[in-house]
């Protein structure tokens, strides 16, 4: 039973081996009678060979001999194929899709020595969605081959010359064109001579050979050229903004892998690439169209590039030499692409030389080096042709802590920034005055830190607007910056835990002053200013021409200027609080002409002055001491300006504040000891209180021992009046007011006060008006004068306080020296100086009528004798007539 089991098995198996022995035979017998008929009918190809054999219990297809060319080749609806095979062997190849479904599918292809032109059918129906004719191998070999490849439009796409060949997994539609991708694999090995590709109208690849050993690609002359010139691309392309030439004499690649719309690679090498970009005046779309593609390059490396990057008029922008590049495991996709920097990496380091940027300002760099974790420029050049910028700098350096994206977000840690002999001028353009556009940086993680800024050895000049600054021997440091946005987002802050700098012989100059400083040393804790002066551009005369209205010019010098407290400058929270401030030995002059018109503005007193600082500032303790202080006034009338001198100068003020800390007194009370005109001991004693909206003050001093001349310099020439004699041996004055006004009391106490009133054309003694004005001045107070009463004494809104303060002053004088009538007194002195006038006129016609009388009389004298004679004989004859009548 058993033996005849196996006995039928054993039948049955070579019975069926029979069959399909005879049909592989009969196949093939009709295959190679009839396959080429079959083909020409039902496809669109007309095929021809030598020899052909096919199994069909496996697939494998072998053919020799063979020649290929399309039916219709001007039918674009399916690919086209010409030229010839010399050896066509197909692994698995599926018949029955082949016949039936019309679709090419193997598992495995090998071409020996194809000479082949291969027209692409047209694009995707986008309609359906379907395409046409795919084609599908999974494994292709070539050996040998001439392989070009056209477009449905007859233009050449891919071209390749001795190509040898092995892909797995290739695909090849009409869909990875046009996602700029012809061809899609897992692995490969290629090699190949002048290789062509041409994937649009602007653009043709060229490399003259590639090859492959052990998954290592090599590629030379690899070319980029633009199939138009810079011109024809704008005028044809008017919405592109780039044109892009390469050239690669050599290239490396390691394990490329192109998966549908993925390109990895690994160790990727350029050598000596030489880039070129031209940019147009294209306006940038603000759509974004979503990344359809992923780069993975696991690393790249690029030595001795040239980059150039011309602008649309055919200047340069960019240029750069010797650029090598290093990156480490290098990705961009869909998420990278929304990012602030659109690719992530492991490490990288770039170098380069001779760097030039030029679009306004040109920026010139002999050398840099970067890598995540540091940046280094030498030898940068900054010119401007429109500002006259000249800048240069020994070194730019910077050390990098933490750089990464954290939710989309570029997250920075800076540590330090080092800046090294910079020297030269730096010009800022002023620009017209906009409303801020919101600065839009959602990239990027605030605030970001710098730890540390240093600036060494510089000697800058800062000029805005005609206005330069100027440092020598600048040494800066700044710790733990932070910038941060703006509320408002309208642009950046910054905030410095602290901070220290120093320059010598810094100065800025500005319309009318040039201020210096001989040295400085600035922190966020203590100042020290060696050597102030701020001095005039410009003589008093030129500056009356220059001003509108009315304006103080200042000459002001100071030994040394010193503060100690703590003070936030650079922050949004701007604040200053100084517990003491110390100005040893200023000079300072000021001049004011009443020449020019009178400054309408109301003049606000020092507390609101004081209170409308918005930044907090609180000085507890500021003394200015061993100064000088000198007031010159002048008028249209005056014989050169009036002068108070205030030398010896001491001032202690306590509380100067703006009033904005809470807790913290603000009545300002400030104490002056001086000499007044170099002659008498002057003491003040000034208050007021910068919260109170009333704007209240109190003021009073006291001098003694004060010759009356001293004060010529300023009476003489603005008043036309000089005191001759006396002194004031006393002078009180305690005076309280607000914006309105003042009231208070003044004492004074003088002795032998004499005055002489002053010709105001030629400067010489008026003696009459001087005897007259003397008969009504009170000459001597008395041991013990009583104070007089200071009342009512207006303000001009426009004037200073110091203005109101010298009313009071005057309003004092007045009372005591011609007494509390001042009204009834000054028009007494009024009518005796017309009577004086009147009396000096009588006697002035007095002694034109005795002149006219002598000179009449010796014209009589000096008459002829004959009209004496004739004179005579006229009054005889007039006698006689009568008679002889």
């Amino acid at each position: 039973m058993k033996k005849s089991w196996v006995k039928k098995f054993l039948i049955t198996t070579a019975i069926l081996l029979g069959i399909v022995l005879l049909a592989n035979f009969g196949f093939n017998f009709w295959l190679k009678n009839k396959l080429p008929d079959y083909i020409k009918k039902n496809t669109d190809y007309k095929v021809s060979y030598k020899m052909l054999d096919v199994d069909l219990t496996t697939g494998n297809i072998f053919v020799t001999g063979i020649t290929v060319n399309n039916k219709n080749p001007q039918n674009t609806e399916v690919i086209g194929l010409q030229g010839t095979v010399d050896t066509l062997k197909v692994s698995r190849f599926g018949i029955f899709d082949a016949l039936f479904n019309k679709r090419i599918s193997s598992t495995d292809l090998l071409l020996g020595k194809p000479n082949l032109n291969i027209i692409l059918a047209k694009p995707v129906d986008e309609k359906t969605g379907k395409k046409k004719n795919p084609v599908m191998f999974e494994n292709i070999r070539i050996n040998k081959g001439e392989i070009t490849i056209f477009k449905h439009t007859k233009q050449t796409f891919l071209k390749i010359e001795q190509l040898d060949l092995y892909v797995e997994n290739l695909q090849m539609t009409e869909e990875s064109v046009e996602n700029k991708l012809p061809v899609v694999f897992d692995s490969y090995s290629i090699k190949g001579m002048n290789f062509f590709f041409q994937p649009d109208d602007i653009y043709a690849l060229k490399i003259d050979k590639i090859t492959t050993s052990n998954g290592q690609m090599s590629v030379n002359n690899f070319r980029l050229d633009p199939l138009v010139t810079f011109d024809q691309f704008k005028q044809k392309y008017p919405q592109k903004k780039q044109l892009f030439q390469f050239n690669i004499p050599k290239m490396d690649f390691k394990d490329v892998i192109l998966k549908k719309n993925r390109v990895s690679l690994t160790q990727a090498s350029f050598h000596h690439p030489d880039l070129t970009v031209y940019t147009t005046e294209a306006v940038k779309k603000n759509t974004k169209k979503p990344v359809n593609f992923e780069v993975n390059l696991k690393g790249i490396k690029m030595d001795n590039a040239t980059v150039q990057i011309i602008k649309p008029d055919g200047n340069k922008l960019l240029s750069a030499k010797e650029l090598n590049l290093n990156i480490n495991e290098l990705e961009f996709n869909k998420v990278t692409s929304e990012e602030m920097i659109p690719v992530r990496y492991k490490d990288f380091s770039i170098t380069g030389k001779d760097i030039a940027y030029f679009n306004g300002e040109n920026i010139i760099c002999e050398s840099f080096g970067l890598n995540p974790k540091k940046g280094e420029f030498r030898n940068i050049e900054i010119t401007s042709p429109k500002t006259a910028t000249d800048l240069k700098l020994n070194q730019f350096a910077f050390t990098i802590n933490k750089w990464e994206t954290i939710d989309k977000k570029l997250n920075l840690e800076v540590n330090e920034v080092l800046v090294d002999r910079a020297n030269g001028i730096f010009k800022v353009q002023e620009k017209e005055k906009t409303v801020p556009k919101k600065l839009q940086l959602d990239g990027v993680q605030f605030p970001l830190v710098v730890k540390k800024v240093t600036v060494r050895n510089s000697n800058i000049v800062y000029e805005k607007g005609n206005r330069p600054l100027t440092f020598n021997d600048l040494n800066a440091s700044l710790n733990q910056l932070e910038i941060k946005q703006k509320s408002d987002g309208s642009g950046l802050g910054f905030d410095v835990k602290n901070y220290m700098f120093s320059t010598k012989n810094f100065s800025y100059k500005t319309k009318f002053y040039n201020m210096s400083i001989a040295n400085i040393e600035f922190g966020n804790d203590k100042v020290r200013i060696d050597h102030f002066a701020m001095k005039p551009l410009v003589s008093r005369a030129q500056f009356i021409k220059m001003i509108p209205v009315e304006r103080d010019l200042y000459d002001i010098t100071a030994k040394q200027i010193t503060a100690l407290g703590n003070w936030d400058l650079f922050s949004t929270n701007k604040s200053v609080n100084a517990s003491n401030v110390t100005i040893q030995s200023a000079d300072a002059n000021i001049f004011r002409s009443k020449i020019p018109k009178d400054d309408p503005k109301e003049k606000a007193l020092y507390s609101k002055m004081l209170r409308s600082i918005k930044v907090p500032m609180r000085v507890d303790n500021l003394d200015v001491k061993n100064s000088v202080l000198v007031y010159e006034e002048d008028t249209p009338e005056s014989a050169g300006p009036g002068k108070l001198t205030f030398s010896n100068f001491n001032m202690n003020v306590k509380n100067l504040s703006s009033a904005k800390a809470k807790g913290k007194p603000t009545r300002v009370d400030i104490k002056i000891d001086c000499s007044f005109m170099n002659l008498s001991p002057l003491a003040v004693n000034w208050n007021f209180d910068v919260a109170n909206t009333q704007d209240n003050f109190a003021i009073s001093g006291r001098t003694t021992n004060l010759p009356v001349q001293g004060i010529n310099p300023f009476i003489r020439p603005y008043l036309h009046v000089t005191a001759t004699s006396g002194t004031i041996q006393e002078m009180l004055f305690n005076f309280k007011g607000n914006p309105k006004g003042l009231n208070g009391t003044f004492n004074l106490k003088h002795k032998d006060l004499k005055i002489a009133i002053l010709d105001k054309k030629n400067h010489e003694k008026k003696g009459v008006l001087t005897a007259v004005a003397n008969l009504f001045i009170k000459t001597d107070s008395g041991k013990f004068p009583e104070e007089v009463a200071v009342e009512n004494v207006e303000r001009d809104p426009t004037k200073s306080f110091f203005n109101l303060f010298w009313k009071g002053i005057e309003d004092g004088l007045k009372k005591t020296l011609i007494g509390k009538n001042v009204d009834k007194t000054e028009t007494k002195v009024k009518k005796a100086v017309s009577a004086v006038k009147d009396m000096k006129s009588s006697v002035n016609e007095l002694k034109q009528e005795a002149k006219n009388t002598k000179e009449q009389k010796q014209q009589e004298d000096t008459q002829p004798k004959e009209k004496k004679k004739g004179f005579l004989k006229n009054v005889f004859k007039k006698k006689e007539t009568p008679e002889t009548e």
